[in-house]
């Protein structure tokens, strides 16, 4: 079943590589907010490993059920909205300017470029993209796991995706290396994600109007 499911997710994101005859469909999905999170955390002088997340991200897949390389991911996350559990931390990290340029870059951006390694067996892939953090564009590959795919009780019964991804970056890639290796340049980010199928998400939402 769960093979089943991955094939099914495989053609509906755009990262099945052949087999598909249906005619050439572009689907959307939507990111649910409140149940997308990203995740990140880091060394702290060996002493601990504390982390943060980002309340505010959105974004979409346009997945193309023929042509896997015309689909895509993109998404948005409002800096402003980090949330470390630590008052001060969080001011810090949106004030001084060693760390986000809230002013002049906002947002944090992901679009992705390929699909790559695929792993029905395991149901995995790795999804390239281009990372913008402060202004700065670096590649990176996320390691993408399939959650589950099906209809969503939440949703009125639309089509959903859940996928979940890591990867580890460089703060000091993105201008905010100040005090690495002491505390550590890399970040071990983790995300989880609901998409919604876009017209299924926007029925509910003018229905709960």
């Amino acid at each position: 079943m769960r093979k089943f499911m991955f094939a099914t997710l495989l053609s509906a994101a755009g990262v099945m590589v052949g087999g598909v005859h249906a005619a050439d469909k572009v689907t959307s999905f939507t990111l649910d907010p409140m149940h997308t999170q990203v995740q990140f955390s880091w060394d702290h002088f060996g002493f601990s490993s504390p982390g943060a997340i980002f309340k505010v991200v959105e974004g979409e897949i346009l997945a193309n059920e023929t042509t896997p390389e015309k689909s895509s991911v993109s998404v948005s996350i409002q800096v402003d909205s980090i949330e470390t559990g630590v008052p001060l931390l969080n001011e810090h990290l949106l004030t001084l300017p060693e760390y986000f340029k809230v002013k002049n870059h906002p947002t944090i951006s992901f679009k992705s470029s390929a699909i790559t390694n695929v792993d029905r067996d395991a149901e995995e892939f790795d999804l390239v993209g281009i990372l913008t953090v402060n202004g700065i564009s670096k590649e990176v590959v996320l390691d993408t796991e399939v959650n589950k795919i099906g209809e969503h009780p939440m949703w009125d019964n639309a089509r959903a995706l859940g996928l979940s991804a890591e990867t580890t970056i460089k703060r000091s890639d993105f201008g905010m290396g100040k005090y690495a290796p002491a505390v550590s340049d890399e970040l071990e980010v983790k995300i989880t994600l609901e998409a919604i199928e876009t017209k299924g998400y926007l029925k509910k939402l003018e229905s709960s109007k």
